[in-house]
Parts: structure tokens; sequence; C-alpha cells
């Protein structure tokens, strides 16, 4: 099997080319199961529900009845239901994946990065342009999938997703290979964490094929790096919009322009916390050291997951901190300005009803502060606060481990 040098979740691997932009080349096909499967898949392959059933395996499922009988409902354009077919996803960082994660931790989950070539020379295999389920979605033979990576150019080394323009949809595109996918075309296995790598290694310790384990915590929207600075304050690496935490934090200008960084992302998809910012912005609601709050009833979990109405514990609101770190977007970063609205968080927090935060670095990246000159403004405090608070590091560049400690931080 020849050797490819992909990118694989947005995340290079050892060997890749670095200094590019992390892409997504739709490179390989993956598989998203439950831990406990692994063995058996090592030793069985990638099996179809259908040949599961017939043959009696014993496979812990990670999805609810209520998916699996959907898509044991639907049918390709061979007249056969989905349930005959393995299913493999072109992107693995999508509205499933968030579905799953939220449904049974990532600490059961495996997803195998599987070589696409065997799969796109198999008879009768069907590529789509989004969630095979969907009445929306087209199928197509594997040999004319260039037509379904036509139509899944906009969502090309996406991280996030929306329902309105199709993008949630397009982020489950799939390839539908009938029956079995053989285990000697598996190749590695992504993993959230560590804990969950030394399992897995035991799990085919007896097993003659061992593909390589990797942990990318990224691909199931965990963070990169955590760090408990007090009991309820963590300094976390990752993307903070998959937090889970009730309070968004997004810097902002008293202009209303939210043209980069965390503001464009929530400009996209949020269009409801755009208007919010630019009415604050007009009437002088929103101004240096007086932030405003969007106390928006919908959940990020509606819109983050497919088929949101099986979590069985969603968060019920998402609402926004909308916080001026600057007056005008061409400035830099306010200090002080940052320091008075901090100030006003502390006083009130808890008559706003805030019960766990997440905020960005203030000032940080686009605003031009340095870490070092605002971190410990930031932990001093944010670690007044007696609810969970997630400060999310500065992503622009590396900071230095001395900068990182709780010494450094609250002095």
């Amino acid at each position: 099997m020849p050797k490819e040098n992909p990118i694989i979740a947005g995340k290079l691997f050892e060997g890749a080319e670095s200094g590019q932009p992390p892409r997504f080349r739709y490179r390989y096909l993956y598989y998203i199961t439950h831990v406990d499967n692994i063995k058996s898949i090592m030793e069985n392959g990638i099996l179809s529900h259908e040949k599961i059933s017939y043959e009696k395996i014993a496979f812990t499922p990670i999805y609810k009845a209520e998916n699996i009988n959907l898509r044991r409902g639907k049918k390709t354009p061979d007249d056969k239901s989905l349930w005959y077919y393995a299913n493999f996803y072109l992107q693995p960082r999508n509205p499933m994946l968030y579905l799953v994660k939220r449904g049974i931790g990532s600490n059961n989950i495996a997803v195998l990065a599987c070589y696409r070539g065997p799969a796109y020379e198999t008879e009768n295999a069907f590529i789509t342009d989004g969630n095979a389920a969907s009445n929306v979605t087209n199928f197509y033979p594997v040999t004319k999938r260039n037509l379904a990576f036509e139509s899944l150019k906009d969502v090309d080394g996406l991280d996030y997703w929306k329902e309105e323009d199709g993008t949630k949809r397009k982020m489950m595109a799939e390839v539908l290979i009938p029956e079995s996918y053989p285990p000697d075309h598996i190749h590695s296995i992504l993993v959230s964490n560590q804990s969950t790598k030394e399992k897995m290694e035991d799990l085919i310790k007896d097993i003659k094929l061992k593909p390589k384990i990797i942990v990318d915590p990224r691909t199931f929207f965990d963070p990169d790096y955590e760090s408990k600075i007090t009991e309820n304050l963590t300094l976390v690496k990752g993307d903070m919009f998959f937090s889970g935490l009730q309070t968004l934090t997004v810097s902002v200008n008293t202009k209303g322009v939210m043209g980069r960084g965390l503001a464009s992302r929530a400009k996209y998809q949020f269009p409801d916390v755009y208007i919010y910012y630019q009415d604050s912005c007009k009437n002088k609601k929103l101004r240096m050291g007086h932030p405003v709050i969007y106390k928006r009833e919908a959940a990020l979990d509606m819109q983050l997951a497919d088929d949101p109405l099986q979590i069985t514990d969603p968060n019920h609101q998402t609402w926004f901190l909308l916080f001026a770190t600057k007056d005008d977007w061409r400035n830099p970063a306010d200090k002080q300005g940052i320091v008075d609205g901090l100030e006003w968080l502390i006083q009130n927090y808890r008559s706003e009803g805030i019960k766990s935060l997440a905020i960005p670095a203030l000032g940080c990246g686009l605003g031009w502060l340095s870490w070092k000159e605002i971190g410990p403004i930031l932990c001093k405090y944010l670690s007044k606060m007696d609810i969970p608070v997630q400060l999310y590091l500065p992503a622009e560049r590396p900071i230095p481990e001395d900068q990182l400690t709780k010494s450094f931080l609250l002095g």
C-alpha cells in the first residue's frame, strides 16, 4: 500500500509538509465507532449494519435507535437500504461526531482513517454530497466522485457550520461501501487523548494488524491544552465555540464592525448576534468598560449536532458577552478599557445570571497586546469569579511555559 502524506481534520501528520495553511484534502475516508469495536474491526473489517446483524457480531453502537432506523429506511439509487453499506465520512470533524461525542464522550470514540483508493475502486459504491439520510442529498457512483467534490467546495477546510446555508448537511458527506471494508486498508486510528490511546493499544495488542494510533483532540472538539490555575479558572488552548459553557465572550470594537477573528466567526455562525451587536453600538449600550450580554434562547448544541434532539443533556442556552477591547477596529487594543470591562464583569456577572464563561485572551492576537502583559491582568480578575471560567490562549503564537504558571499569572 503506497504511503500518503495527508492532512487529516486540518492537522498535519508527521512527515507532512509544514508551513502551509492546514486544509482538508479528502486524502482519507473516516469511520466513526466505539472503542470497544476496534478489536472486532481489526479482525473482521468495517462491516455494514446489515452484515453485523446477519453474522451476529458483537457490536457496541454509537448512535441511538432513532438514527439507525432512519438510515435503515433510506434507499440508495440501487434501491438498497443504507444499512447495506459501511458508511465513511469525507470529514470526520462534523455534526455527527459532535452528536456522538455529546452522547458517549470522547473517551469512548475512535475515528479510523482509511485509504480512499480501495473504496473508489469498489463496484456499486456511492459518494454523497451530504448526509446520506437527508432527502436533499445527491448520490453519485464513486466513478463520478468529482461531481460530489464540486458540490462540496464550500466546506473544504471548514471548521464550523450552520443549518441555513447547507454546510451542516454537507459536512457529513459520505462514501458508502457495500457490506464491508477490509482491515488491512485502515491507515490509522484517531483518538482524543493519551488514556484512550493506551486503552486502544491494549485492545489490539494480540492482533496482527496494528495501525498507528494518533492522539488528536481537535478532531473530537476537545482542547489541545488545559491547565488549572484555580479551582474555577482553567487555561485552555482550543476552539472556544465548542466549550459547552453557557456564555461565550467575543472581543469587539465599538464601531459595529465584525471583520476578523472570533468576531468574524460569530457574525457568520450567529447572524442574530451580529444584529444585536450593531444595535448595541448604535444605541451606545456597548462601550469601552461596559460590555453587553446577548441572552439568546437558542443553544449551541441545537446548531452543531446532527439531530440535536437525541442529546439527553443539551446546553439549553448559549449567551454571548460582547466585550469591547478597542474603540476603532484599526487601533490596538486599549489596555485600560479591558481592565474597566473586567471590573464591570466582576461586579455584574452574578446579577446578570452568567453561570459559566469562556473568554479569549482579550487584546492579544489581533489586538496587538502581549500575553506577558495581559495574561496576569485577566487571571487576576477572572480568578475572583465563583463559576467555571475557561480562558482561551491566543492562537497566533506559542507562549513560553513560564508565562503559563500559577506563580506568573497570579503573582
